[in-house]
């Protein structure tokens, strides 16, 4: 049998910040091989991965996690990377996000029959470059994709039970540099102020609602994140301007249709600026049915509340793994992650655990 809490601890004494692993892997892999998983570890690039696999009956499922975390920052009460306990709560930088899911979820496979694997990877809080994409290009290959993903992100608001993600909406970023010509702000008739040719560009991107919402999911919206010159001095008329900006679009959009969006815009008011675009992921939805529908009665055994199914937040693993199979994220309350003091109540952990015994007993019966 494997303890939650002690396995949490032992991960959080690993100080994996991205791209480092420390040995967070290690750990891992020690505990699922003496519970007789087969591991594959996969290094693409700089980063550690593996795949752990143990057969038996009925559907497959897989359990998706990372195992870096961010930096601690600065005025913890408890050492970031101790693993220090207090009044029945476990504090660490990855506690939350997703030390404790990790945890959980083997905590859970030490118990239950089933045909049960792990996606582990050391890049979700990176460029996520050579992590879960490459892992599920390498799954694929080998034959090895699930009936159904488990990503073991924070997702509870208020308590353990209250959300599971069905969806994620897309995020594409875009940067606009808009060419003018410097001079004297005297003498503007000489000059092309380049922040006068982007104002209109700006203005109309953020004038109306890019829709009203779909049946899943909120309005997509779009935030302009920065406008910068460079310009130090007072009396002179920019040559350039760049202004970014981010778009959380929903199923009714694609990253193609909203490129072609604003490179219709840019055509109307400057044809000679220029876009760049980086689509970090699309809008993904796993349709309602029996996998979710099993993960939601496994809430609601052990907890007694009925999940919500959501689609908000930022973006995820999740999003890569849509492409192969049917997703959904499930993990503990993230109220604390990403800040000083992460923590998370053994309680809470423990009752994680149970969650996921309770949906492999049903899924891989």
């Amino acid at each position: 049998m494997i303890e939650a809490t002690a396995l949490l601890r032992d991960l959080l004494r690993c100080p994996s910040v991205n791209p480092a692993d420390e040995g967070a892997q290690r750990v891992l892999i020690s505990a699922l091989e003496g519970l007789g998983f087969e591991v594959t570890k996969l290094r693409f690039g700089e980063v550690e991965n593996f795949f752990a696999e143990r057969k038996g009956p009925g559907r497959h499922l897989c359990f998706a996690g990372h195992t870096d975390v961010v930096p601690p920052g600065d005025g913890w009460s408890h050492g970031p990377f101790a693993a220090e306990e207090e009044d029945g709560v476990i504090y660490g930088r990855g506690a939350v996000d997703m030390k404790g899911g990790i945890a959980a979820f083997v905590a859970a496979a030490a118990g239950v029959r089933g045909h049960v694997s792990l996606l582990i990877t050391g890049d979700e809080e990176g460029e996520a470059v050579d992590g879960t994409v490459r892992v599920l290009e390498w799954m694929h290959e080998a034959g090895k994709i699930p009936d159904f993903c488990v990503v073991g992100e924070p997702t509870c608001k208020a308590r353990l039970g209250d959300v599971v993600k069905v969806g994620r909406r897309g995020s594409l970023n875009a940067s606009i540099i808009m060419p003018g010509r410097q001079g004297h702000a005297a003498y503007p008739y000489l000059a092309d102020n380049a922040v006068h040719k982007l104002i209109p560009v700006l203005a109309e991107l953020v004038a109306g609602q890019l829709d009203n919402g779909s049946e899943f999911f909120e309005p997509s919206t779009l935030q302009i994140t920065s406008v910068d010159v460079g310009n130090v001095a007072t009396n002179v008329i920019p040559g350039e301007a760049v202004a970014k900006l981010n778009i959380r679009f929903n199923d009714l959009h694609s990253g193609a249709s909203l490129t072609a969006w604003l490179k219709d815009v840019l055509l109307r008011h400057a044809a000679d600026a220029t876009l760049s675009v980086k689509i970090s992921g699309e809008a993904f939805l796993t349709q309602p049915g029996d996998e979710v529908d099993t993960l939601a009665r496994a809430i609601e055994t052990v907890t007694g509340y009925e999940p919500k199914r959501d689609t908000g937040g930022g973006t995820s693993d999740a999003r890569f793994i849509a492409r192969y199979c049917p997703v959904a994220e499930f993990g503990l309350v993230g109220t604390t992650m990403h800040k000083v003091d992460e923590a998370v109540p053994v309680a809470e952990l423990e009752q994680l655990a149970q969650i996921y015994v309770a949906l492999m007993h049903e899924f891989c019966r």
